[in-house]
């Protein structure tokens, strides 16, 4: 199996897509982030020093959705046509599930991803100040649909 992100020498390259017909296609990434009983019982009461972490983390995994191709040097400039950003308070912190839809040339698992990390990484800048120990535990793919390789589910 070949890298497609290398050419013959072994360089590093841009996929060409050009000639791909774009379609509809969508991808699904998750985080968490644990944190302190403390910080869960200030997530759940709204009272966390800095603010609303869940607006700041949702709106900030949307743009950061729309940034991949300037995060990514491979990464292909795409239509981020829809973006949503779910974070869900558990017993131990925050679960984040981010979902990014195109109809394009390429796929949107990137743009999922980061928005999921780049979520996480915004609570963790929230709450820093009253858990110095929060982390990010846990960020992966779990679906995608559309394009060559059709639909795939973790």
């Amino acid at each position: 199996m070949g890298f497609t992100h290398l050419d013959s020498a072994g360089h590093a390259r841009m996929v060409d897509v050009t000639a791909k017909q774009p379609t509809v296609r969508s991808a699904t990434a998750v985080a968490s982030v644990r944190c302190s009983q403390d910080v869960v019982s200030a997530l759940r009461e709204g009272t966390v020093p800095k603010g609303d972490v869940l607006a700041v983390a949702r709106v900030a995994g949307i743009a950061a959705a729309k940034k991949v191709p300037d995060l990514l040097p491979l990464a292909h400039v795409i239509g981020v046509h829809g973006v949503t950003v779910d974070l869900d308070i558990v017993d131990t912190g925050i679960d984040i599930t981010a979902t990014v839809r195109t109809a394009d040339r390429t796929g949107v698992e990137m743009e999922a991803l980061t928005a999921a990390t780049v979520a996480a990484l915004a609570v963790v800048d929230m709450i820093k100040g009253v858990d110095k120990l929060s982390e990010i535990v846990s960020a992966k793919v779990v679906a995608k649909s559309g394009g060559r390789s059709g639909d795939w589910t973790r």
